[in-house]
């Protein structure tokens, strides 16, 4: 089974930035650099929405609503996804839940609050 944990979410005002983490604490360095990971976001009353991705490879794609305002990476030794998040407004309000997908089955972590206000 595959744990992961996000976190580094917060109260940031508009224009502000965060990074959020997503660790994967019980994965095996070997097994956690062939990980794809994704990281969602729920706002309140909406639905699930995909938000970016990074690949094994370090390849990245993103929503085109964050495009050129977020950016993702890796440390694989750390077994970790950074997503970094600038230019943050209100509509980026919401929580942020890291996923993959492994063995068939989709784990997600329980989720970082992201709230954008002044």
């Amino acid at each position: 089974q595959v744990q992961l944990v996000e976190s580094g979410g917060g109260l940031v005002q508009p224009g502000g930035s965060l990074r959020l983490s997503c660790r994967a604490p019980r994965a095996i360095f070997s097994v956690f650099k062939d990980y794809t990971i994704k990281w969602y976001r729920q706002a309140p009353a909406k639905q699930r929405e995909f938000v970016a991705e990074i690949t094994d490879g370090g390849t990245s794609n993103f929503a085109d609503s964050v495009k050129g305002r977020f950016t993702i990476s890796r440390n694989n030794s750390r077994k970790t996804v950074y997503l970094q998040m600038n230019s943050l407004n209100p509509e980026d309000t919401a929580v942020y839940y890291c996923s993959t997908r492994q063995y068939g089955s989709d784990y997600w972590g329980p989720g970082t609050q992201v709230t954008v206000s002044s």
